[in-house]
């Protein structure tokens, strides 16, 4: 069975022209990349005992970066030393892509289709804001963790299925057009109790888990409140 939802691809094919563009159709995801970013590289420095002062942390090690978009996330993977395969549903997306990675000289193994046809393991495996819009949630995971090196890293994120997150989501992003309406369907967000039984259905042990809350002074930022959106490590038990 496909992960893939055809009408979730179209709309994301449909931004593709202003990915990059911090003031575009995409904003929102500018201001949650870095702190996503500072999340993995806690992980990182963790799990393998690495340095943290290091610039090159995965350097060695391979990386895939699942529901990639145009390289947000991939790209900085690629700056902390992994060899990065990127895969996303959208063709349109993966051209922009790769098209931004040329021109900042980044070498990136971009490519288009379903998880499930991708062969290989990863010593990372990241899956930022895509659970949410797949056809099969825990289908979805076992592909994930059979993409998962021995002794590898998953790390996740998506909307927690709160009152909270669907009013700053859906009501409030969506409907002052801070995100493009359509992007969320409620009925589809994932507690995380929720998705740590996938994980472990799939063979995988949750390690850590860290809340991203939004206030007007700080902005997006790593939080123990897990209400509104939440971040998720794990790797083999």
């Amino acid at each position: 069975m496909s992960s893939i939802v055809d009408t979730e691809v179209r709309q994301f094919s449909a931004q593709a022209g202003d990915w990059w563009d911090p003031n575009g159709s995409e904003a929102m995801l500018h201001k949650l990349n870095p702190v996503r970013l500072r999340y993995v590289r806690e992980q990182i420095d963790r799990h393998w005992q690495t340095d943290e002062c290091s610039r090159r942390p995965l350097e060695g090690k391979t990386a895939l970066d699942v529901g990639c978009g145009a390289g947000l996330l991939a790209e900085p993977l690629t700056r902390l030393g992994a060899k990065v395969t990127a895969l996303d549903a959208s063709p349109e997306l993966i051209v922009a892509a790769r098209e931004h990675a040329a021109a900042v000289g980044l070498d990136i193994d971009y490519r288009a289709g379903e998880l499930a046809a991708l062969d290989g393991k990863f010593d990372l495996v990241t899956c930022m804001e895509v659970i949410e819009h797949v056809a099969d949630p825990a289908a979805f995971v076992r592909d994930l963790a059979a993409r998962l090196a021995p002794g590898g890293l998953l790390i996740m994120s998506t909307p927690n299925a709160t009152g909270w997150s669907k009013l700053l989501t859906i009501t409030l992003a969506e409907g002052l057009g801070r995100v493009p309406r359509g992007t969320h369907d409620f009925d589809k967000f994932i507690p995380p109790e929720r998705l740590k039984s996938m994980l472990a259905d799939a063979g995988l042990q949750c390690i850590d888990v860290e809340g991203i809350a939004f206030s007007p002074t700080r902005g997006l930022h790593l939080s123990e409140d897990l209400r509104l959106n939440y971040l998720l490590a794990a790797s083999h038990g």
